[in-house]
């Protein structure tokens, strides 16, 4: 499965890694993920999803999770 975060759609990037003498080769940047039970709040059916940190912390705050 891709790193891909299910809410936010956060995923991998590419960017350049610039060394002092400003070189410049290729490097990838992964998302802060987690694997982690949701439930859904009218029929209660618990879903395994992979979430971002953001992800979470939103929903904690939102008191979904």
């Amino acid at each position: 499965m891709a790193r891909v975060c299910f809410l936010t759609w956060k995923r991998t990037s590419v960017w350049n890694n610039v060394s002092h003498s400003v070189r410049r080769t290729k490097r990838t940047f992964f998302p802060n993920l987690f694997w982690k039970n949701i439930a859904d709040p009218i029929t209660w059916v618990k879903v395994r999803v992979k979430l971002s940190a953001k992800a979470i912390k939103t929903l904690k705050k939102e008191w979904i999770l």
